[in-house]
């Protein structure tokens, strides 16, 4: 499948996983770790808008900056950046647990958002994977995604002005959440009962 090159101003679903479904993030410490590397290689090229990390693949939801914003050194290698990011986790990881080879299944994946409606829809998902994986029943809750600086006042890096504003307000962000959380529990609970 042809991946979508990287142009500047647009949205782009970032996603990769581990090879052979391995973990990607081994403890607690390298959640934080994935995050800090996100902000010293992408954050002067891209605004996040969203992200969820699980212990075997992740998502992000950004948008590329527009032209005039991006670094010169930049501008025609868009992608270079996010091969920066994985190869540098990727080294550090197989360092700090005595593996080798690639840390991901695929070079990174990535599919260009083309509307409004499905970058929302997209940005659900995203908060709501880690129940759809079964790892937490509350995504309100789960420690490694984007859904609680939403909530927050604090600073971050996640650009949350300009969704919030695409939900019209936060009580809206959190009642879209919540109306496909219901969905998301009712597949889940059969899920269980098929298991059981």
């Amino acid at each position: 499948m042809k991946k979508d090159v990287f142009e500047a101003g647009q949205y782009y679903h970032v996603y990769n996983r581990g090879n052979n479904y391995e973990n990607i993030f081994v403890e607690e410490k390298n959640y934080s770790y994935f995050l800090q590397k996100i902000k010293e290689y992408i954050l002067h090229v891209a605004d996040i808008y969203a992200y969820c990390l699980l212990k075997n693949h992740f998502h992000i939801v950004l948008r590329i900056k527009d032209e005039i914003d991006l670094p010169e050194k930049f501008k025609n290698k868009i992608h270079l950046p996010f091969s920066n990011l994985f190869n540098s986790y990727s080294k550090s990881i197989n360092k700090a647990y005595g593996r080798a080879g690639s840390l991901f299944q695929e070079h990174l994946q990535r599919n260009r958002i083309e509307n409004e409606e499905y970058l929302k829809q997209l940005i659900i998902y995203v908060h709501l994977n880690p129940v759809k994986h079964k790892f937490t029943a509350s995504f309100e809750s789960y420690l490694h995604s984007s859904y609680r600086s939403y909530l927050s006042t604090k600073s971050s890096n996640i650009d949350r002005e300009f969704i919030l504003e695409l939900f019209n307000d936060l009580e809206n962000f959190k009642f879209y959440h919540d109306e496909n959380r219901i969905i998301y529990q009712g597949i889940i609970n059969d899920i269980f009962l098929l298991d059981q």
